[in-house]
This record gives C-alpha cells, sequence and structure tokens, in this order.
C-alpha cells in the first residue's frame, strides 16, 4: 500500500484554529447525525475512527460506544482533542497518533474493531482499494463500517490547487471496490451539501455521502452457496 496523501504538518499548523471554520462544524454535526441514525449503535460496541482531527465527530459519536480509538497522524489535532477529554470528563476514548498505512503503526491497534469510521479522511489516501481491503481486515465478523466523503467533483473544492487527494468518489465506483473486498449490504446517503466558493470563484454545491457496509458475520459466511467443483 502506497503511502498516505495526508500532510500531518499541514494539519499541524491548522490544529489551532481547525474548529473555527463553521463549514467544518457544520459538516461534522451532520456526518454524526448521519451515523447515529444509519448505523446500530449500541453501548457495547467497540469502535475505531480514522483521521479523527480535532474530535468534531469524535465527541458526538463515542457516547454511543463502550470505547473509541481516535487516531490521526497529526500530534496537534490530538492535542486539541485531548484537551477536550480533559474538559468533558469523557472516559471511553483512547487517542493514538499513527499511520494506519504503516504495519508497524498498525501494531499498537487492538483489533477487531467491531465499528470503523471516519469522516473526510479518505480522500486524503491514496490507494483507495487496498486500504478498504485493510478496513475489512480490521473489523470484526458483522462489524460495520461508515465512510463519509465528498461525491466526485471538478476537482476545485480544495482550496489548494498543489494538494494531493481525490476529488471525491463515485458512489458506483466505490461500490464495486467494497463488494470485491467482501462488504455486504452496502448503501449510501447523502448526509450533508456544501455550499461553498470554489477556488475558480464559482459558488457550487458539494454533496458529502455516508456509506455504509457490513463485513459477512460468520453465520452468513457460513450458509453460503459452495462453489462448484
Amino acid at each position: 500500500m502506497k503511502n498516505n496523501w495526508h500532510s500531518s504538518e499541514k494539519f499541524n499548523r491548522q490544529a489551532a484554529d481547525f474548529d473555527n471554520n463553521p463549514r467544518r462544524t457544520s459538516i461534522a454535526e451532520a456526518v454524526a447525525s448521519a451515523i447515529t441514525k444509519t448505523v446500530p449503535l449500541k453501548g457495547s460496541t467497540k469502535g475505531l475512527e480514522f483521521g479523527c482531527g480535532t474530535g468534531l465527530v469524535t465527541m458526538q459519536v463515542a457516547p454511543r460506544l463502550r470505547h473509541l480509538t481516535a487516531i490521526d497522524t497529526s500530534h496537534r489535532m490530538l492535542g486539541v482533542l485531548e484537551g477536550k477529554l480533559l474538559a468533558s470528563g469523557i472516559k471511553n476514548i483512547e487517542t493514538l497518533c499513527l499511520d494506519l498505512s504503516s504495519a508497524e503503526d498498525r501494531r499498537r491497534l487492538k483489533a477487531p474493531y467491531d465499528f470503523i469510521y471516519s469522516s473526510m479522511t479518505l480522500h486524503h489516501i491514496d490507494s483507495t482499494a487496498p486500504f478498504l481491503g485493510l478496513l475489512f481486515t480490521m473489523l470484526s465478523e458483522g462489524g460495520m463500517l461508515a465512510i463519509a466523503d465528498l461525491d466526485l467533483e471538478e476537482g476545485l473544492f480544495h482550496d489548494d490547487p498543489e494538494e494531493k487527494v481525490h476529488p471525491g468518489f463515485d458512489r458506483k465506483k466505490l461500490t464495486g471496490m467494497l463488494e470485491q473486498t467482501g462488504f455486504e449490504g452496502i448503501s449510501f446517503t447523502t448526509a450533508h451539501t456544501v455550499e461553498k466558493k470554489n477556488r475558480a470563484g464559482i459558488q457550487a454545491s458539494y454533496p458529502i455521502f455516508l456509506l455504509t457496509a457490513q463485513k459477512p458475520s460468520a453465520i452468513s459466511l457460513s450458509t453460503s452457496p459452495s462453489p462448484l467443483p
């Protein structure tokens, strides 16, 4: 798997003021609401959030889980989240600064997880299909995946033309990747729409989807039709 495009240095610089952007907070609220409405979270669920940033979604989802491991490659982003945890007294969130594309870093995690999710992170991952395969291996049987990200756009959403990101994702192509990986029950909903002036100076609408998918349980695997001889 190739390294992430994610620039920890860039996000380290942005961390202190990251939550002051109302567009980011609106996205986080909408994504967290879509997750809690769509995914049957239980108090016994062990979760993993990758690309948690300052915890804008983390803080809203964690109360529905038994334990949440929140990871990011930016230690300053995590520092902001840790300050929120101290102030709130929330005890069921563990933060770790690591990169999922690193096998050495992954050894620090306590997989498998019942629920893995992210918000606006997948477009920072270079090799999408292998990364989805990695997430599949990290889920418990019957575990749920939820990813919020941009629908495919013209490549003008991000203000920095030099930033290496995917210009969103085509839902059908992403579904194909997930199915090939082994996920089932794949569905999409539009969680939010960002209205902004893009870097070409044009006011445009950018939908953000929430995809949910499930790793087959042992029962469904055992009852699957046997291959023909």
